[in-house]
């Protein structure tokens, strides 16, 4: 063998061991979220179809009320791996003590948009009038535990950034174990119904959110980072989430369209896309965590000024993209008859998700490039693209979507229009990769 042959295949395994090193612990914090709404999803599935019709809506609400500030963990990413590649690790903590101020901010305020407007939110999603009351009891409890969800993006963005995806990794498995006991319990212990799911849930946020804590204070104090709010530093956090808030809502309002069609479906159509939709949150969140490796990587290369390394890093990813897209595929048609059973004993609902459960597994490579090089992209601070991208893919995807109670096809056509939706994603991503344009070095972008 050559120097010239065993030099890239050096590199390939470079990249190899930081890939799974970073991504195999981000993997179990990143699905700690969608098992949470598993977990919750198979223990008020038992409690009967219109509980569970409920929860897929309030949990679609929810979500998208976290979600939509998902910026506070990947613009920290991010951020703080560039001042980590540029050797300024004190910088990078206070970089990452803004967001979570922030997220305390932001979580307070989502808090008094919720609680009081719960009942016309559900309306205004299209409830059945079976389902709208357990939809409202939940959405009103499990908002308060919002703070904590968004300070637990934060911590996890600076974590991240560091090159430490295991703390994480520890604080979800404590969570995840933490909120299945507790829902078991309050649920059918203290005979509370879809409240003792929700309460659950809270409790076991909080739980996390005071861990990560600790944790970053820790790093802090070690460091000499201030602790303090400072004004200018929340503002920065806010203006470079900016244009991460534009691309995340225009996501969410993806999915949140998708739920509202599938709602006035029926309440079995419903039910059976919220099963769907839990499991294609666990497999984008197992494809993410590449992703999450790609922010860290790609930040740290460029903050170092290395524009080949985070060209190579970004082919490898994109390898192990496409290469795990196909194994999760395989395993979700392999797994149709026995997933559906864990989440209710409905044959109509049984039959209303199969045909969609192929689609989702067919999309699994294309959704393994989208969410490697989305992640690649936020590594390298280019939210304006990202946004500029997801706008377009909106554009796209809703006539698809509200055509569906016209034209017919049932659920199986929501989830063809979702199918859609990430072969979109994934031609304007492709384009701004290959441009290099995100290339860009230094300790800020």
């Amino acid at each position: 063998m050559t120097q010239a042959s065993a030099a890239p295949k050096a590199t390939r395994r470079q990249h190899d061991r930081e890939i799974v090193a970073l991504a195999v612990p981000a993997f179990g914090a990143l699905v700690a979220e969608p098992l949470f709404v598993m977990a919750d999803s198979a223990i008020v599935g038992h409690l009967g179809t219109a509980q569970l019709a409920g929860l897929g809506i309030a949990s679609a609400l929810l979500t998208t009320a976290v979600s939509v500030f998902v910026f506070l963990a990947y613009a920290t990413t991010a951020a703080v791996a560039r001042r980590v590649g540029a050797g300024d690790l004190q910088a990078a903590i206070r970089q990452g003590m803004d967001g979570i101020w922030l997220a305390l901010l932001l979580g307070a305020a989502v808090i008094a948009a919720f609680v009081p407007t719960a009942p016309s939110i559900v309306e205004l999603f299209g409830a059945s009038h079976t389902a709208a009351p357990y939809a409202i009891t939940y959405l009103r409890i499990s908002a308060l535990g919002i703070p904590a969800m968004l300070v637990v993006l934060a911590a996890t963005g600076v974590l991240r950034g560091l090159q430490d995806t295991r703390t994480p990794l520890y604080v979800a498995v404590a969570g995840f174990v933490a909120n299945g006991v507790l829902n078991v319990a309050l649920v059918y212990g203290a005979d509370l119904g879809i409240a003792g799911s929700a309460w659950g849930t809270v409790i076991a946020q909080f739980g996390m959110a005071v861990a990560y804590l600790v944790v970053v204070v820790r790093g802090a104090r070690r460091h000499g980072a201030s602790l303090r709010p400072d004004v200018g530093g929340i503002r920065a956090s806010a203006q470079a989430g900016a244009p991460l808030l534009v691309r995340t809502l225009s996501l969410r309002a993806i999915l949140m369209i998708a739920t509202a069609v599938a709602a006035r479906l029926g309440d079995a159509d419903i039910a059976a896309h919220q099963i769907i939709l839990s499991l294609w949150s666990l497999l984008a969140f197992a494809l993410d965590s590449i992703a999450i490796a790609g922010q860290a990587i790609i930040g740290r290369y460029l903050g170092a000024g290395d524009r080949d390394g985070a060209r190579q890093a970004c082919r490898r990813m994109v390898e192990w993209g496409i290469a795990v897209g196909v194994v999760l595929g395989v395993l979700v048609v392999l797994a149709r008859p026995l997933f559906l059973p864990l989440f209710t004993g409905d044959s109509t609902v049984k039959d209303a998700a199969l045909p969609a459960l192929v689609l989702v597994a067919l999309s699994q490579p294309i959704c393994g490039v989208v969410f490697v090089l989305d992640g690649v992209l936020m590594g390298a601070g280019d939210g304006p693209y990202l946004a500029w991208a997801m706008v377009v893919t909106l554009a796209v995807f809703t006539p698809a979507a509200l055509l569906v109670p016209v034209l017919g096809g049932g659920l199986t056509a929501v989830w063809a229009a979702m199918t859609l939706m990430m072969a979109v994603r994934m031609l304007t991503l492709w384009l701004r990769t290959r441009s290099g344009r995100w290339i860009v070095t230094g300790a800020t972008r």
